[in-house]
This record gives structure tokens, sequence and C-alpha cells, in this order.
């Protein structure tokens, strides 16, 4: 089964505050010699129609990566849900055509390369509204797939106070798509600074999909 690219709008979610690195934009430090965000718009974008980064703060210094930067419509850094609504609100007044976004967490550099396709292909099967990726028993709701028919629902919800995903998502069809975790676990996140040795080693690993080896690491901006 097909999709068309055209019909998925990327989010990539960078409105955090990093408070366990040390705060600052982790998707800035390097990774391989690029900065973690380049490593992840390259997987993003053969996946995806539009794409846009959904940060706080001053855009310019996502300049490099000639994306749209939009700041979080929910105020007091309100986690990952002010990012989808973000992302929803920002799909349905500038990519009109697009009737769901996929979301991408801004610190995990290793997802799959075919995570949109498996997303839509559940979001099909099952008819569910939402769908996000899975492994090792746990769910990634940073990565999923929802539709931006629900922007107006979600606005309601988190202006009543919702924060938790699963708080909103529980009150529409859900679905999950299973990955998994060996040899690595596709959704590995730099979350901490001993992660960080963990994603370069990782980087460039014959068994991580779609790795550059070490040798051919570029350089410059993305």
């Amino acid at each position: 089964m097909t999709h068309e690219l055209s019909n998925f709008c990327g989010v990539l979610l960078a409105g955090g505050q990093s408070r366990r690195m040390g705060g600052g934009d982790k998707c800035l430090r390097p990774l391989g010699g690029r900065p973690l965000l380049a490593r992840i718009i390259e997987r993003a974008r053969p996946q995806v129609g539009p794409l846009v980064i959904n940060a706080n703060g001053d855009p310019t210094r996502f300049e490099a990566f000639e994306l749209p930067v939009v700041p979080d419509s929910i105020g007091g850094f309100a986690g990952p849900l002010a990012g989808v609504l973000t992302g929803m609100e920002w799909a349905r007044e500038h990519a009109p055509d697009c009737p769901w976004i996929v979301t991408f967490a801004g610190d995990a550099p290793f997802f799959p390369q075919d995570l949109v396709a498996r997303l839509a292909q559940a979001r099909e099967h099952e008819g569910a509204d939402i769908v996000c990726a899975a492994s090792g028993g746990r769910d990634h709701p940073v990565f999923a797939l929802w539709p931006v028919a629900l922007a107006d629902s979600l606005r309601a919800a988190m202006e009543a106070g919702v924060r938790k995903v699963d708080v909103f998502t529980a009150d529409h069809r859900f679905a999950r798509v299973d990955w998994p975790v060996e040899p690595y676990d596709p959704f590995f996140n730099a979350n901490r600074p001993d992660d960080w040795a963990e994603a370069e080693r990782l980087f460039g690993s014959e068994a991580v999909e779609g790795a550059e080896p070490r040798a051919a690491q570029p350089g410059g901006k993305a």
C-alpha cells in the first residue's frame, strides 16, 4: 500500500527545555560531526511532505536548516501536546492539503526509515484516529500520526488543563505499531549526558538502519 507524502506534514518537536542536559538546545549538539537535528531531518524529510520545526525562543538559531520554525501556540512549556497542537494548527493554515501530521522527537536520531508508512498503514487497517510508535513495551507518543481535524479538540483539552498525552488519546481511537529493540531500540533518545556516548557509539554502527560509515561523516551545516 502506498501513501502520498504530501498528505503528511512532519513536525520536529524541539520545544522542550532540556533540563536533564543542562538546558539549551540539545538538538543542536553535534553527533558524528553534525548537529543532531540535521541527522533527524535527514531521516524525516523523505517520509513526509512539508516539514516544520516546533521550537520556542529565537528562531534564528535554526536558520541553517531552512525550515519554518513555529513556537508553541500554548504558553508555559506545556509539553509534547503543545507541539502536537502547534503542528496541527500550522498545517491547517499553511498546508491545507495535509490531513495528518507526524511528530518526530528532536533528540532521537535513529527512528525507522519506514516510520510514517507503517503508522499510516496501521491507521487504515485499524480505523484509528491516532497511531503511535512503540518498542520494548513502551509507547512513544512523540513519534505519532495525528489528524489535523483534532486541532480544535486538542486546543479545548489543553485550555482545560490537559497535559498528559494518554489523557487526550483515551478519548479517541488509538493504535500502536511495535518495533523490535534488537539489535538496538530505534527510538533511543539522547535525554541525559550519559546517553550522548551511547548515541555516538550507535552512530555509524552497521546495526543501525541507514547509518553512515564513520569514515564518510560529512561536516558543515544541514
